[in-house]
């Protein structure tokens, strides 16, 4: 090796060797004149929420009008987390002082709490800022104050909705969908990781990484668009909400569904909640949608469906008539109208238009047990509907395996038995559509990310009743709104309305009937012969009126003019 060579090894040595003294030394100076600041950043950054990555598909009401603008149901809101490294605050009481005129009210108590926790360097003190607010707070240069940025999921109709909607909340360190649409499409709705997010070169260097990483979401993920019609929905509420008002009732809901499609248009439940700041809320029940997760007697709207097996079975026929004695004896028990009183020689008409126990039991009687109980189980009652939302229940009708007549008496009126509001809704939109058993449906389109979408249905329709007996039936029931139902002044002379009224006693907890405390119920279709809409509801324990044609033909009367109007239907008659 020469001279040569050896002079520029030690040359590359000394630049190296001066090169590494520098970077020691700057290092040094770092450590020493910003290392604190580097320390909290560091803090800061290794381990942190990850709401600032938090996002979710976007659920959409139904637009009548195709042509306008959607309406977002529920979606991503973006905001600042305000926190404090109580290490470096220096005086907290100064701190307190300067924040607290800019920031949404605080607990005082909590926040000194926060602020003397020498063991912590990350301590939250409020959640979702807007950039105004972080704006004017970093303006101040306050020491030991950061923010970060997150996301959460947003309903911008607040309680609308709301049962049908459900919310998003975590379980454990993951957000999912907990009830309604947004917990049985949550697969679809979802969106990458959760949890934590860990510093890239911090990962490389701990095994922190591998406990706290998530796969991201599948090619499933897409954007959810309701059947549920905002303003049709907004209407129902506010119906729901006078009526109960006006009556006292401690609960209630209403159904509008499209009875040949099973679409829904509107659900509502009383009492609701805003899925905005459902952790506010301490009965955790209220977030329970009683429309498929409750069971209710549902009383007198059982008689059309009584009144259609025995004109599908061939026993009766529109021109049939029975003795009315006012009371029938079923083996030990004496079922008796609501009124006792007997009518004599009665025409089955009466029996919708009085609401008459009685006749609905000679009917049940004429048809037999045995062909009642498989009309039943044809219309559903005892299994799910199929409906689009989770923790569907099944009917209670354990009790029509039994041989005893006085069973299968009582259900031909709606006592006895109990089946979830949506149970009854398909039932009864069985007859209004010509005989056919539909899947209600709140979900409309799934839209992919992907670019792809997919109409939801199901096809597994099928025939309940003849359409011939249906349609006899929907004559019937128009007759009962033309003629009875409060003496036939709430007809619409240019619309034909089908419907009946309902009204049940409510079981106590020990399994008796209370003497003072009923369940109303309510359903008609329309325009009769070719129905655009059923609408289905009830209120439990009404103060001041004896029967639901009291208290709920004007919600319903109200409801069928807005939606007749809303969506421009043609007169029928």
């Amino acid at each position: 090796m020469t001279e040569v060579h050896f002079r520029r090894i030690r040359a590359l040595s000394l630049m190296v060797i001066l090169g590494g003294t520098l970077f020691i030394a700057r290092l040094a100076v770092l450590q020493i004149s910003r290392g604190d600041a580097f320390e909290e950043v560091a803090a800061l950054q290794y381990v942190a929420p990850a709401s600032d990555s938090f996002s979710r598909g976007t659920i959409f009401f139904q637009n009548k009008d195709s042509g306008l603008p959607r309406t977002q149901a529920a979606t991503i809101k973006s905001g600042f987390t305000l926190a404090i490294n109580p290490l470096k605050i220096g005086n907290s009481q100064m701190l307190w002082d300067t924040l607290s005129p800019l920031l949404p009210p605080l607990e005082e108590g909590e926040f000194f709490l926060k602020a003397k926790g020498k063991d912590d360097s990350y301590e939250e003190i409020v959640r979702r800022l807007p950039r105004a607010t972080k704006e004017a707070v970093e303006a101040l240069h306050l020491p030991g104050v950061h923010f970060t940025e997150e996301h959460w999921r947003y309903y911008p109709s607040g309680l609308l909705a709301a049962h049908t909607l459900g919310f998003v909340g975590f379980d454990e360190d993951v957000r999912s969908g907990q009830y309604g649409v947004e917990r049985y499409y949550d697969e679809t709705l979802s969106r990458g990781s959760e949890g934590f997010r860990v510093n890239v070169f911090a990962e490389i260097f701990t095994t922190i990484g591998s406990a706290l990483f998530y796969d991201s979401a599948s090619s499933r993920e897409g954007d959810i668009v309701l059947t549920i019609d905002r303003e049709a929905d907004r209407f129902l509420g506010n119906e729901l909400d006078e009526a109960l008002k006006k009556w006292g009732a401690q609960s209630g809901g209403g159904i509008i569904i499209h009875p040949r499609t099973g679409e829904i248009y509107a659900m509502e439940a009383r009492p609701t909640f805003d899925p905005n700041t459902f952790g506010e809320r301490n009965d955790y029940t209220i977030f329970k949608n009683p429309l498929v997760e409750d069971v209710f007697e549902m009383g007198s709207i059982m008689k059309p469906l009584t009144i259609a097996f025995g004109l599908d079975a061939g026993v009766i026929t529109p021109r049939s008539t029975y003795y009315d004695t006012g009371v029938v004896k079923v083996g030990d028990a004496d079922i008796a109208n609501y009124d006792g009183k007997a009518r004599g020689t009665t025409p089955i008409q009466e029996i919708l238009n009085q609401s008459l126990n009685v006749g609905a039991v000679h009917v049940m009687q004429k048809i037999g047990t045995d062909t009642f109980a498989r009309y039943m189980s044809d219309f559903g009652f005892g299994e799910e509907t199929g409906i689009d939302l989770p923790n569907e229940v099944r009917g209670l009708v354990g009790n029509l395996n039994t041989k005893r007549e006085v069973e299968f008496a009582t259900a031909s009126f709606g006592q006895g038995f109990a089946v979830t509001p949506i149970s009854i809704v398909r039932a009864l939109s069985a007859i209004a559509n010509g005989g056919i058993l539909v899947t209600p449906r709140v979900v409309d389109t799934i839209e992919y990310t992907l670019g792809s979408s997919k109409q939801v249905g199901y096809g597994d329709e099928k025939r309940v009743l003849k359409k011939e007996t249906a349609e006899e039936v929907t004559r019937m029931l128009v007759e009962t709104v033309d003629t009875a139902l409060l003496g036939g002044t709430v007809k619409l002379p240019h619309w034909s309305i089908a419907a009946k009224t309902g009204t049940a006693q409510v079981v106590d907890t020990e399994g008796k009937y209370y003497e003072d405390k009923f369940l109303h119920s309510f359903f008609g279709y329309f325009p009769a012969f070719d129905p655009q809409f059923l609408v289905f509801l009830y209120i439990v324990d009404p103060h001041g009126a004896t029967f639901a044609s009291e208290t709920l033909t004007g919600p319903f009367m109200d409801i069928a003019k807005f939606l007749l109007s809303y969506y421009t239907v043609p007169p029928d008659r």
